[in-house]
């Protein structure tokens, strides 16, 4: 089975991108530790537990998700022989 690089990698951008941004606003309205925040903060430059650390988060959530499951998608379909 083929993968198309193009929709995997904008799934999983959208996918995560909402996550992040999700995050971010549960650790505004109090529910959780806060651990999961820390830990996105030491990956993504500039993101804080606030409304605009919501946005930066979710758009780097999107651009770091994407590209990286678009790199596994092309490397799926060349490894697994999928030249269709």
């Amino acid at each position: 089975m083929k993968l198309n690089v193009k929709a995997f990698a904008l799934a999983a951008g959208i996918f995560w991108g909402v996550s992040v941004f999700a995050l971010t606003w549960m650790g505004i309205w109090g529910y959780g530790s806060g651990e999961a925040a820390s830990i996105v903060r030491s990956y993504y430059l500039g993101y804080s537990v606030t409304p605009l650390g919501s946005l930066i988060g979710a758009g780097y959530g999107f651009f770091d998700a994407g590209i990286g499951c678009a790199i596994f998608a092309f490397l799926y379909n060349r490894l697994a022989g999928n030249t269709q």
